[in-house]
């Protein structure tokens, strides 16, 4: 069972252990500015949405029939706020659990007058489960995950066949997943999984170029200045 968080508490008491094989996150305490949490009390009402044990209709939270992306794991939300920009013409639900991103991510809401962005503050592989409807997304954006760089570790990595499975009936055919990390064992990983699913499609031989809705974050420029890599994968849907 899983401790819902309380959007308008920094940590909403989710630091006990989190039963459950798969989970989207981990939890982390971080300082939560005067503006990061203004904009949790007031933005809230109109762009946060909470956990519900049952089916959302999405095109009614979003008052729109757009395409609908999920974005799992959005960190500060800098990007998340891009790419909702460049793409005007998609809805996003971005779901993460770190209170400081969350209320970081609504601040650029309010300043940057983006309405086609829909926040919450839960383990999204609940949501998944519980929230969405069967062939309700268009895409799945999965950036930088937690590595968890020890092997002893990776069994807690997000991106393994058992989510993928439950992701998979959420995405309509044509629909794509998009992921990308910065470790490259996690990469061929990630390549690895994707690839083992019939119905998925690789957009590329392996890696993708990096669309161009998706920006360079600061961490990822920093990155590359070090001669560090980056891995882009595109998967279509394809039945």
């Amino acid at each position: 069972m899983t401790d819902t968080i309380n959007p308008q508490t920094e940590d909403g008491g989710a630091a006990k252990e989190h039963l459950r094989s798969i989970r989207s996150f981990v939890l982390r305490q971080g300082h939560m500015t005067a503006a990061q949490q203004r904009a949790i009390d007031t933005m809230w009402p109109q762009f946060g949405l909470d956990y519900q044990a049952q089916t959302a209709d999405l095109n009614q939270i979003f008052g729109s029939d757009k395409p609908k992306v999920l974005e799992i794991g959005f960190g500060m939300g800098t990007a998340t706020a891009e790419i909702a920009k460049r793409l005007p013409d998609h809805d996003f639900l971005a779901i993460d659990v770190h209170g400081p991103g969350v209320g970081n991510l609504l601040k650029l809401i309010e300043e940057e007058n983006i309405s086609n962005i829909r926040v919450m503050r839960h383990d999204a592989v609940e949501v998944v489960e519980n929230m969405l409807a069967d062939e309700a997304l268009a895409g799945i954006h999965i950036f930088f995950p937690d590595p968890w760089h020890k092997k002893r570790h990776h069994k807690r990595r997000l991106v393994q066949v058992p989510f993928i499975e439950k992701l998979l009936p959420k995405l309509k055919t044509g629909g794509y997943i998009h992921m990308a990390t910065d470790w490259e064992e996690y990469a061929q990983q990630m390549l690895e999984v994707l690839s083992s699913f019939e119905c998925l499609q690789n957009t590329a031989a392996d890696y993708a170029p990096t669309p161009a809705y998706r920006p360079e974050t600061k961490f990822e420029a920093r990155g590359k200045r070090l001669g560090h890599g980056v891995w882009d994968l595109v998967f279509k849907k394809i039945k």
